[in-house]
């Protein structure tokens, strides 16, 4: 019988200390020692997602974490002003013609959406809540 008792989600980064600094520090989330030379995240809500040190890292091909917020473009200048770049996409690299203002924010086709990278080049997303 498959009776899990709970259920986490992780991640590789090419350098655990630069992870740290940017999760806790730039993003204000609980980062804290994961065991076995992890991290150990805390998000919203309380779940809890696994960052791990790979020295093959390659970032993700998509978006690995997603925050929903209420006021996306208030979030992404609260991000620009602690040196976060939220303008990663150029217009119509997102699924044909869906770009984003110079903010890096689509607009119009569904949730507002401005996605960034962390140290290591793996995407995340502000969502609107």
């Amino acid at each position: 019988m498959f009776s899990p008792i709970t259920a986490f989600s992780g991640f590789s980064v090419n350098d655990l200390d630069a992870a740290r600094t940017f999760y806790s520090e730039t993003l204000g989330l609980t980062a804290s020692d994961g065991g076995m030379g992890t991290l150990r995240l805390t998000l919203p809500g309380g779940a809890e997602v696994t960052i791990y040190p790979k020295e093959t890292h390659e970032p993700a091909s998509f978006t690995i974490l997603n925050f929903a917020v209420e006021d996306v473009e208030a979030a992404v200048d609260a991000l620009n002003e602690r040196g976060v770049v939220t303008k990663i996409y150029n217009d119509g690299d997102l699924m044909g013609d869906l770009g984003t203002d110079a903010k890096g924010i689509m607009r119009g086709h569904g949730p507002e959406i401005a996605w960034f990278k962390d140290p290591a080049g793996n995407v995340l997303s502000l969502i609107s809540a």
